[in-house]
């Protein structure tokens, strides 16, 4: 990458990204499954992957994961959020959290470079859209 090429570090302004944030609610169903070490899997069939120290964890397509004979317990829609926020951005996470929690709606959320993507149950999926489109009329 030349200086000329340096990536956006998105916006940190959290009244800027609350306002902005857009939320989109992404085709399918998804699922967090646990994958021992040592262990290979296609790259294209996972979101994403994250090492801990009992196992991986891998997030897909439900229908992938029961084609690959993957274990999981609950089945989640994914919503991103379309603003860029930076990765040092402070109260975005808990300002999205805390409105879907006062509506009874669990999340778990991860950070990637450019957006943020918010796993919601499958069943709840309409109701965080919801709330989360709130943002923008509140501001």
């Amino acid at each position: 990458m030349t200086t000329q090429e340096q990536p956006s570090t998105g916006e940190t302004n959290l009244q800027v990204l609350l306002k902005s944030m857009e939320p989109v609610l992404n085709t399918g169903k998804y699922v967090f499954c646990r994958q021992e070490k040592g262990l290979f899997f296609n790259l294209e069939d996972v979101l994403f992957f994250f090492k801990e120290a009992e196992a991986n964890t891998l997030v897909m397509r439900q229908e992938q994961a029961d084609l690959e004979g993957y274990d999981y317990t609950g089945v989640f829609a994914l919503i991103s959020l379309t603003v860029h926020s930076s990765l040092e951005a402070t109260g975005l996470t808990a300002a999205f959290s805390t409105a879907l929690a006062k509506h009874g709606i669990s999340c778990n959320v991860v950070a990637a470079y450019y957006h943020d993507h918010i796993f919601v149950p499958i069943k709840d999926a309409e109701r965080a859209m919801e709330v989360l489109k709130g943002f923008n009329k509140a501001m």
